[in-house]
C-alpha cells in the first residue's frame, strides 16, 4: 500500500491525532499518524496587540485565529487524502504559557488577556518571591493576580476563574478546568511530589491578601493540575462547533491535559529526562533543564517548572529573541525590492544568516540590543530595539548580521550561566527548536558556542510545538499501561534518534564571550534609551 493511502486510511479509522499551538506569530494545526508523522496541517498568522500598554490578543482573534488554522488542516487533509475530517483519535491544545485570563462566572472576560510579554508585575513578583522563598516571575498568573490585588482592580472581586490561554480554549472545548502540570507551575509553584499546586504557598497567599477581603479562596478560582496521560475531557458539541464552523467535527474526542509552549518543546525534542533540555528560540526565547536535584537558592532569573510528567525544570525565559532581528532582515528585503531584486524570504534569510558566520567572532565591535519588550533577566522593563557601534568597530554585513544572531540569545546567555556556574547543572545535550534554527547549521553554531554545550537540532524541530502537543495526545490515547512519558517518546517517537549535533567551537566562544562583555557594559544604554526615549514618540 502506497503511503498516501496508508495515511488515508488512518484518518478513515481514526488512528490520528490534533495538536494546535497558540504561538505569538502564529497558530498552527498538525495532524499525525500513528506513526507519529505529521500528515497534515494548517496555520493562521496573528500580533499581538500593544492596547493601554498591555500586550493583549482579542479573545475574537484567538477563536478567529483557531478556526481559521482548523479549517485550514481541513482543507489539506481534503486535498491530499480525498477524505472529509470528521473524527480524529485525541486532541491537544497549547499556547503560550503563563499570562492572566480572569473570568467572571458568566465566562466572561473581566478585562483584556495579559500575555507573558508584559513587564508591569515587578512589584507583585518580587513581593511573592521573598514570602515563598521561590522565584515568581513577572508573566506569573500570580504576580498578576497579587499586582491587581495591589492596585486596588475592581474586577479581581469578580473573578471565578483565573487560567492561562491554552486553559481557557481546552474548557471552552470540553467544559473541564483543568491544565498540565507543566503550565501549571507557570501559574503558581507547584508541590513536585504532589504533582498539585504547592497547598503551603497557597495559604500564605490567602493570608497576605486577607485583608483585601475577596470573597474566594486561590483555590476556588485555579484550574485542577493534570500530569500527562491523564484524562482531561472530551470534545463537548459545543466545542466542536466553535472549533469548525463547517459543522464536520463530531464531539466525543477525548483530549490530552492542555500544556504551554515550553512542556510541548520537551515533548517535541524528546528532552523530559533528566540531564536532558531544549531551547526554542523565535518571538522569544527560552531553554528547559530537567533538573537532577532542586537548586541550592532563589533566582529572580529563573523559573521553576516542570515537565509535562511534573519533573522539575529549570526554565531561564526572555521575552525577547528574532522580532528585531525579523525586522532587520525584513528591511533589507525592503532595499533589494528597490532593485528589482524580490527575494524570496526564506531565501533572504538562509542567506543573510550564512553571511553572519564569515564574520568577525566578536562581532567587529558592533552591538546591538533586541529589546521589542522588557526583559527581566537584565532589568529591563520596557524595551528599545537599539544599534550601537563606535568609529573604529568593523562595520559590516557579516559582522552586523551576527551581532543580531548572538544578541538575540544574549539575556539567554546571562541565564544559563547562572545555571551552569552558580547552581552547576550538568547537561550532556540541548536540543534546538524554533525559528531560529530553521537555517541549518548556524544558530546551532552560536549556541553551542554561547553556553557551551553540544547543540543538536532534529530533522522535526521545525514542525514546533504543534506537533510535540500531537504527541502528547498520541501519549494519553497509545501509551502502554504503566509507561512513562520519557519511555514514550524515547521508544515510540523518536526510536533512537539524535539529530544533528554541532559542538561547541573554542573561536567562537571566545568572540562570543568578548561580545557579551561589551552586553553586558552597554545595557546602561539600554537604559537610558527607555528613561529618555518615550515608546510612543
Amino acid at each position: 500500500m502506497e503511503l498516501q493511502e496508508k495515511r488515508a486510511q488512518a484518518i478513515r479509522e481514526n488512528r490520528t491525532v490534533l495538536g494546535i499551538e497558540l504561538g505569538s506569530t502564529r497558530i498552527k494545526a498538525v495532524l499525525i499518524d500513528d506513526t507519529h508523522a505529521p500528515i497534515a496541517s494548517g496555520s493562521h498568522a496573528w500580533e499581538n496587540q500593544l492596547v493601554d500598554g498591555v500586550w493583549t490578543y482579542s479573545m475574537d482573534a484567538v477563536w478567529a485565529g483557531l478556526q481559521d488554522a482548523y479549517s485550514a488542516l481541513a482543507a489539506d487533509v481534503r486535498a491530499r487524502y480525498g477524505v472529509v475530517l470528521t473524527r480524529v483519535g485525541a486532541i491537544g491544545i497549547s499556547a503560550m504559557m503563563h499570562g492572566y485570563i480572569a473570568l467572571d462566572k458568566t465566562g466572561a472576560l473581566l478585562v483584556p488577556f495579559r500575555t507573558w510579554r508584559n513587564t508591569m508585575t515587578k512589584e507583585a513578583a518580587d513581593r511573592l518571591t521573598a514570602l515563598f522563598s521561590y522565584p515568581i516571575p513577572q508573566r506569573w498568573s500570580i504576580a498578576h493576580l497579587y499586582q491587581a490585588i495591589r492596585n486596588g482592580e475592581p474586577h479581581v472581586r469578580d473573578i471565578h476563574y483565573l487560567i492561562t490561554l491554552e486553559g481557557y480554549v481546552h474548557w471552552k472545548l470540553t467544559g473541564r478546568r483543568v491544565l498540565g502540570i507543566g503550565d501549571v507551575a507557570g501559574m503558581f509553584p507547584v508541590d513536585v511530589d504532589a504533582k498539585d499546586f504547592d497547598r503551603q504557598k497557597m495559604a500564605q497567599f490567602d493570608a497576605l491578601v486577607a485583608d483585601a477581603n475577596l470573597p474566594w479562596k486561590l483555590a476556588d478560582i485555579l484550574p485542577k493540575a493534570l500530569v500527562a496521560g491523564e484524562d482531561a475531557g472530551t470534545l463537548s458539541a459545543e466545542g466542536a462547533a466553535l472549533l469548525d464552523v463547517s459543522g464536520n467535527l463530531m464531539p466525543g474526542i477525548p483530549l490530552c491535559p492542555p500544556e504551554g509552549d515550553a512542556g510541548t518543546g520537551m515533548a517535541a525534542t524528546n528532552s523530559v529526562a533528566v540531564r536532558t533540555g531544549n531551547v526554542s528560540a523565535g518571538t522569544s526565547v527560552f531553554a528547559m533543564a530537567v533538573l537532577e536535584h532542586p537548586l541550592k537558592r532563589v533566582h529572580p532569573e529563573l523559573d521553576l517548572v516542570t515537565t509535562p510528567a511534573g519533573d522539575l525544570v529549570a526554565m531561564v525565559h526572555c521575552n525577547n529573541c528574532t522580532s528585531d532581528l525579523n525586522a532587520w532582515i525584513g528591511l533589507f528585503g525592503e532595499a533589494a525590492d528597490l532593485l528589482g531584486v524580490h527575494p524570496d524570504p526564506a531565501q533572504l534569510y538562509t542567506l543573510l544568516y550564512q553571511k553572519a558566520l564569515t564574520g568577525d567572532a566578536d562581532c567587529g565591535g558592533l552591538l546591538a540590543y533586541n529589546y521589542v519588550s522588557g526583559e527581566h533577566i537584565t532589568g529591563c522593563a520596557e524595551g528599545r530595539p537599539l544599534f550601537v557601534r563606535t568609529p573604529d568597530s568593523r562595520f559590516t554585513l557579516a559582522n552586523f548580521m551576527r551581532c543580531h544572531l548572538y544578541t538575540a540569545l544574549g539575556a539567554l546567555k546571562t541565564g544559563m550561566d547562572i545555571l551552569f556556574n552558580e547552581e552547576s547543572v550538568g547537561l550532556d545535550v540541548l536540543m534546538g527548536h524554533g525559528g531560529l534554527f530553521k537555517t541549518e547549521g548556524v544558530a546551532q553554531r552560536i549556541l553551542a558556542s554561547a553556553i557551551g554545550v553540544p547543540v543538536a537540532v532534529m530533522e522535526t524541530a521545525g514542525e514546533g510545538g504543534a506537533w510535540g502537543c500531537a504527541l502528547l495526545g498520541a501519549y494519553r490515547i497509545w501509551k502502554q499501561e504503566g509507561q512513562s512519558l520519557s519511555s514514550y517518546l524515547a521508544d515510540r517517537v523518536f526510536g533512537g534518534q539524535t539529530g544533528s549535533v554541532m559542538a561547541p567551537d573554542e573561536t567562537d566562544a571566545a568572540g562570543f564571550a568578548r561580545f557579551m562583555e561589551r552586553y553586558r557594559s552597554g545595557l546602561a544604554i539600554e537604559q537610558s534609551a527607555i528613561a529618555h526615549l518615550r515608546s510612543d514618540a
